[in-house]
């Protein structure tokens, strides 16, 4: 099976060995995303801010893809306070819509960079 590199401009680059994503036959695999913002590569301030950045950073990924949010089946949560989880669902719920991909939250120690979040996923496109 062909691998197909992902790489948009529009999110922001790769910081270490690894795309953005990659796609195998109609699954895209997606490298987590913190909040970073594609033209400065600075962190945005706040978890709310990091959270909707990392969002639109996925959908920019997704795009380049030929998919959307939409088309995610998966998603993994890195969070570096879990008591931000409530934020995430609410932030969440203006970008997907039913049926939601199915989902896993970590509380974790750290994050690249200082990040709050991190959150990476797999789409499904649809042939």
């Amino acid at each position: 099976m062909n691998r197909q590199i992902i790489h948009t401009d529009a999110a922001p680059k790769a910081i270490g060995t690894y795309s953005q994503a990659v796609r195998c036959g109609d699954v895209v695999y997606f490298a987590g995303q913190i909040g970073l913002d594609p033209a400065s590569m600075q962190l945005v301030d706040g978890i709310d801010a990091q959270i909707h950045r990392v969002f639109q950073n996925l959908q920019a990924v997704a795009a380049a893809a030929g998919g959307s949010l939409d088309d995610f089946t998966k998603v993994n949560i890195f969070l570096t306070d879990l008591g931000h989880f409530a934020k995430v669902n609410e932030i969440m719920a203006t970008y997907f819509r039913e049926p939601y991909p199915a989902r896993a939250a970590v509380g974790v120690a750290s994050l690249p960079r200082g990040a709050l979040v991190e959150i990476d996923g797999i789409m499904h496109l649809p042939r």
